[in-house]
This record gives C-alpha cells, sequence and structure tokens, in this order.
C-alpha cells in the first residue's frame, strides 16, 4: 500500500492498491523536495468543529469552548495569556534552558521579566481591558508553577477575586502535583497541563540529569523513578476531581519517540483529556544540554509518524506554538511586546466585563455561523465514486478567524490540512521564512519555503505575486486565490472538489498550474 500521508506533491496515492496517479512530475520538484519543518503539533485527526463536541462527557465542552490550547476551534478566536510568577524549577530536563530578561527567543521556559503576583493581576487586567478575547490565564514558568507555590497561588486567589470570567490555569512537571491537588481545586484551576516525557526510568534517566524532591537531589534512575510515580499519582488525583489535564510530551529523537506511545496508553488509562506531542528544539544559541551535545529536532515527518501511531489513543493537540512563559494573545498573533511591566504602568485599567461578555458574545454567534457554513458545504459523494480514497495535503496562509485571509509575502507559518473525500482534517503547522523584506520577494527564502511545503498540492492564500506563483508551480504546488476570505474548510471542501473531477478526467494538475500562471498574467 502507498503511503496515504502523501509525501511527495508530483503523486497523489489511493489507499487499498498501487495505483498511482501521476499528477505533476517537474525538473525541479527533486531539487526542491526534503524533509521541511517540523510541523508544530502535527498529527491526521479530524478538525471538523462541527463536531468537536461529540463524545464528550457532560460539561466539558463548556470548560473547553474558548480555552485556546485545549479546542482547535477556540485558538482561532480567544486569547490567553501566561505571566511569569514562578521562576524557580524542581528538576532539570536535558532540552530547557530558563531565561529571565529574553525578547528574542520563542520558547517555553522564557520570559522577558519575572513578575509578582501583584504586578501579574494588574497585566492581566490591563489586557484584559485590551483584548476582549482573552478567557484564559495560566502560570507557565519560566519555572515550574508548582516549585514556586506562594506566588502562584497568590495569583491565582487574586484573579478569582478580581476577574472571576477568566479561566485559570497551571503547567507543570508533576513532581510536586499531588501536594497541591487540593489548592488547585479551590481556586477552581480547571485546566493543568503535566509534562510527562517517559514512564520508563531508564529512558527518564537520558532527559532528566537531576530531581530536587524530600530536600534531597536525586538522579539517574532514582530521579526518574519518583518523578514517574509522582507524575502518575498527580494525573489520577486532577481526573478524580474533575480537572482536565493536558499532557505535553517532547519528542526526542532517538531517546523517546517509539516510547511516547506508551506514555500515550498510559495517561489515556489515567483520565488524561489531551495529549500535545511536541518538537524537540535543539539548536545550540540557547545554551540547553541538548542543544549544545544532541540530539537533534525532529523532522516533520518523524513528528507526525509519531502522532499517527498515537491517533487511535488519547485525543491529540495538534496547534500548539510551545509558547513563552510571559505569552500573550491568540497563539497565531502573540502581542506580549506590547504589554511590558513598564508600559502597562502607563495604562489604565478599563475592565469592563459586560464589554467582554458581549464582544464573546459575537464571537459565539460568528462560530456558529462557521459550524453551519460547514455543514451546508454539499458531501462529496460522487467525488468519492470517481476518486475513491484519493488524499491530497494543503497549505493554508491565514492570520486567524479560521479563513483564507494571509498574504503569500507575509506569512510566518502555514496551517497543513489533509484533505480528502471523507473530509479536510488538520495535520498541525510548519514554521516558515517571511518571503517579503522591505518589499522586495527572497528568492532563496522562497526555495526554503517550498521545501517547507514540498507534500502539499496547493498553498491557498488571500493573494501572491506572480514571481513565487511561478516558482510554486514549477515545483508542483498550485497557488489558489479564489478563496481569498473564507473558511478554511469550506474552500478546501469545493478546491478538492475541483481537483478530484481533474484528477477523474484524466487532467494534469501540472497544466492546470501553468493555465492559472497564465491568467495571472493576463495571457
Amino acid at each position: 500500500m502507498r503511503n496515504s500521508a502523501c509525501t511527495r506533491p508530483s503523486a497523489a496515492y489511493f489507499e487499498g492498491g498501487e495505483k498511482v496517479v501521476p499528477l505533476m512530475p517537474t525538473s525541479r520538484t527533486s531539487a526542491l523536495r526534503g524533509e521541511g519543518t517540523p510541523s508544530v503539533g502535527a498529527s491526521v485527526l479530524k478538525c471538523e468543529s462541527t463536531g468537536e463536541a461529540e463524545g464528550m462527557r457532560p460539561g466539558v465542552w463548556d470548560k473547553i469552548k474558548d480555552h485556546p490550547c485545549y479546542s482547535e476551534e477556540a485558538h482561532h478566536h480567544y486569547a490567553r495569556m501566561h505571566v511569569a510568577v514562578a521562576p524557580a524549577c524542581n528538576i532539570q530536563c536535558n532540552y530547557c534552558n530558563r531565561k529571565y530578561d529574553c525578547s528574542n527567543e520563542s520558547r517555553p521556559g522564557v520570559t522577558s521579566r519575572k513578575l509578582t503576583p501583584e504586578q501579574a493581576v494588574k497585566k492581566v487586567m490591563v489586557v484584559a481591558s485590551r483584548i476582549p478575547q482573552l478567557t484564559v490565564v495560566g502560570v507557565a514558568g519560566p519555572g515550574d508553577s508548582l516549585a514556586s507555590p506562594g506566588t502562584t497561588f497568590e495569583t491565582f486567589r487574586l484573579l478569582k477575586e478580581r476577574a472571576p470570567d477568566i479561566k485559570l490555569c497551571l503547567s507543570t512537571n508533576g513532581l510536586a502535583l499531588p501536594d497541591f491537588v487540593d489548592d488547585i481545586c479551590r481556586y477552581n484551576i480547571d485546566h493543568v497541563t503535566i509534562t510527562i516525557n517517559m514512564i520508563d526510568p531508564i529512558v527518564g534517566a537520558r532527559i532528566y540529569p537531576w530531581i530536587f524532591w524530600n530536600r534531597r537531589r536525586l538522579t539517574g534512575t532514582d530521579a526518574a523513578c519518583v518523578l514517574h510515580e509522582r507524575q502518575m499519582r498527580g494525573l489520577e488525583m486532577l481526573t478524580e476531581r474533575g480537572v482536565l489535564t493536558k499532557i505535553n510530551s517532547v519528542l526526542i529523537p532517538g531517546i523517546n519517540d517509539k516510547h511516547l506511545i506508551e506514555v500515550n496508553r498510559a495517561v489515556k488509562q489515567r483520565g488524561a483529556f489531551l495529549h500535545n506531542i511536541m518538537p524537540l528544539i535543539s539548536d545550540p544559541s540557547h545554551g540547553t544540554y541538548f542543544g549544545l551535545h544532541g540530539p537533534r529536532g525532529p523532522t516533520s515527518r518523524e513528528l507526525r509518524t509519531v502522532q499517527e501511531a498515537c491517533s487511535g489513543g488519547l485525543k491529540l493537540m495538534r496547534h500548539c506554538r510551545q509558547c513563552r512563559a510571559d505569552a500573550v494573545g491568540l497563539l497565531d498573533d502573540d502581542r506580549g511586546a506590547e504589554f511590558s511591566l513598564e508600559s502597562i504602568e502607563q495604562m489604565d485599567i478599563g475592565y469592563d466585563r459586560n464589554i467582554r461578555q458581549e464582544y464573546q458574545f459575537r464571537t459565539e454567534t460568528e462560530l456558529m455561523a462557521q459550524r453551519e457554513a460547514k455543514r451546508e458545504v454539499p458531501a462529496l459523494t460522487q467525488v468519492r465514486k470517481a476518486t475513491g480514497a484519493l488524499k491530497v495535503n494543503i497549505a493554508v496562509a491565514t492570520k486567524g478567524r479560521g479563513r483564507v485571509n494571509g498574504h503569500f509575502g507575509n506569512i510566518s507559518e502555514l496551517k497543513i490540512f489533509e484533505v480528502s473525500a471523507s473530509g479536510v482534517h488538520f495535520v498541525g503547522y510548519r514554521r516558515v521564512e517571511l518571503y517579503c523584506q522591505g518589499g522586495y520577494g527572497d528568492d532563496e527564502r522562497l526555495v526554503r519555503i517550498i521545501r517547507a511545503i514540498n507534500d502539499c498540492h496547493a498553498i491557498f492564500v488571500a493573494k501572491i505575486g506572480i514571481c513565487p506563483r511561478k516558482e510554486l508551480a514549477d515545483a508542483g504546488i498550485e497557488s489558489v486565490e479564489q478563496y481569498a476570505g473564507e473558511i478554511v474548510e469550506v474552500a478546501a471542501r469545493s478546491w478538492f472538489n475541483d481537483y478530484s473531477s481533474r484528477v477523474a478526467g484524466g487532467g494534469s494538475l501540472r497544466k492546470h498550474c501553468d493555465e492559472t500562471h497564465d491568467q495571472a498574467k493576463g495571457v
């Protein structure tokens, strides 16, 4: 059987047989072909938001429908905020290096400034007055939230008093978690993220040099055994109390890549709600042990392979951004730089709960309209008859709100979808370099962008220039502009209907790319 992931843009594969339809072989395709960049949170689960609530326990949908980390749909419309009040940490991870005055790195464990609880709450109130779609505030470092329990829970106490409409969440490595479950419930913290990278102490010893527990520093498998036992106990306790849990796991090639399937199974058995498998960030400039000594980060294909292996187990998160400890705003539009400690001192707190509720009501109304629009798209039954199990990947340039609204030259990441007669499935994000610099396109960056989406048959954009359109066409990737402003899933289905008709009629996508390029030039 051919790989249904459709890893080559020059071929579309049908499941259930060896038939291959040659669509767009070009002389440049092989030169531009490569592994690409990691898709953040990549997997192949349905992202049809019309059915996201199906099968959930009563009350769970109300908890996640406006939480951008727990709902793929919500992250297009609702904002989150991290407050950096927890600098201490009780374990050392080989992939982590905390920084407290860093503005130019985008990764966990990094913040521009440590905050006191009072500073954090003022910042939240200012941000909430200027970003009415802010629905969630969490403590996610820069250390471990439960290694600094005093400042963490004082922050939550103040927020519960002053902003009761905002959801509270925290992130932890789980070592101290069993000791603070009562406090978590006391302050109505109903979303907790636990980083669990292993359930085998031998694997854990390669990830964690030491932990600090019961006033002792433990190393090796002794440390990993204690950490594992505490993580599992804490997860079980939260499940018993009705707290939703998301499990973060860092995919480390050669160490836990195969082991994460067992992790997925173990946390599902203990009641976790969501599993987020993230790529290792291995960059020497960050100063981490793995960054300096290896291993490397996973490729997009390696990450997706692990995601697919876990897709029959616990539900997977596909839209993670591996946020900083002081992130602010939508997941795909961080505005943290606007709200430095110095700048918020000059801002008035205009927190108005009624205005926030009105804005969020309008957002929910828009979401309901989008869900209805997706339902009204005709089923592709005729397409299924003509093309069987044809699957293709597409890239989408979007600035948010679930629509095709990004200009090709101004995007730093693309959403990847797998489209077939059965529906539109979200795969993940691909980070790319900005093509336009100072008003001009960069040819070398364009080559790298094409490599990053080499497994895609089309890229959906609000607008694209003639030059990148031609280069993409030469690489066998169709530029699609006619759906600018439309809902992504609706546009993808409509395009796939046309695409499948071309395939069924024996048409060549390369010819279609050439024709659309000529139309763009006015030939």
